[in-house]
């Protein structure tokens, strides 16, 4: 299943493929047999970061090994601190890298359905996690996701969600066979920062340019007069002839085209 965004049209078949897909998992769930332990997730892939959601129902027949799991003390009850620790031993059993690199994934919000439910294998355990993404550079990416949590008694659904951003269009999906693993291809868009960046420097260019010719039209005409300076370069504006020199400054040779004349100021 791919899910491109470069067209409207595109855009409305990725909707209907992950509505599909979540029909299928929703239907796979409620016909799950009762001596499995049914682990659906869901990947959610953005920009800056991972969202993953595991709904968790174990059938009849495994309810009283999964509350065993959970409710260490034995008094019939999930109490908040046993439901943190299970969620943490879940998420602990989840590998996740994109190209290649592990993500460290915490989890964000938890509910657990209480015993009785559970045991009569209706009980959904629901678990949102996250992982922040290292900056991406544009171009093609891939995730990797694999869930090996119970795998004694468990079966495994995998699915990618639909980006948020525009940024960010999944190409493919490939599962393995139990679907405890999923890999993700995902191409990265520019962001707006970045085009406008880009026209910033186009405008400074443009800017600097013509800043460089005005200068080169405004500039006096220097045709026909050259100045021939010596290696002193003490100069005053005030050089008058004839003036006693205070400081014994430099030769130099004014010529105006057809009017050649060699005068030794002195600088004053």
């Amino acid at each position: 299943m791919t899910t491109v965004r470069n067209s409207c049209a595109a855009s409305t078949a990725a909707i209907v493929v992950v509505t599909l897909a979540a029909v299928i998992v929703s239907t796979k769930v409620s016909a799950h047999r009762t001596d499995e332990y049914l682990q659906a997730a869901r990947v959610a892939v953005d920009p800056d970061s991972v969202e993953l959601e595991l709904d968790l129902t174990p059938g009849i027949a495994v309810a009283e090994t999964i509350i065993a799991d959970i409710d260490r003390d034995r008094d019939g009850l999930l109490s908040p601190r046993e439901q943190q620790a299970y969620a943490a031993r879940v998420v602990s059993a989840v590998e996740l890298d994109v190209d290649g690199r592990p993500l460290q994934v915490q989890t964000a919000a938890m509910a657990f359905p209480d015993v009785d439910t559970v045991r009569r294998g209706e009980g959904t355990i629901r678990l949102r996690s996250a992982a922040i993404l290292p900056p991406q550079s544009v171009g093609a990416h891939q995730l990797f996701f694999r869930n090996t949590h119970r795998q004694d008694l468990s079966v495994y659904l995998a699915n990618a969600l639909g980006p948020t951003s525009d940024r960010l269009a999944i190409t493919a999906q490939r599962r393995d066979r139990d679907q405890r693993e999923l890999t993700i291809d995902y191409t990265v868009r520019p962001g707006p920062a970045a085009h406008a960046r880009a026209w910033l420097l186009v405008s400074l260019a443009v800017v600097f340019t013509m800043v460089g010719l005005l200068k080169r039209r405004l500039r006096p005409s220097e045709k026909g007069v050259r100045w021939k300076m010596g290696s002193d370069p003490l100069f005053t504006k005030n050089v008058k002839r004839g003036s006693d020199p205070i400081f014994q400054g430099p030769y130099f040779e004014k010529s105006v085209t057809g009017k050649p004349a060699r005068e030794r100021c002195r600088i004053k």
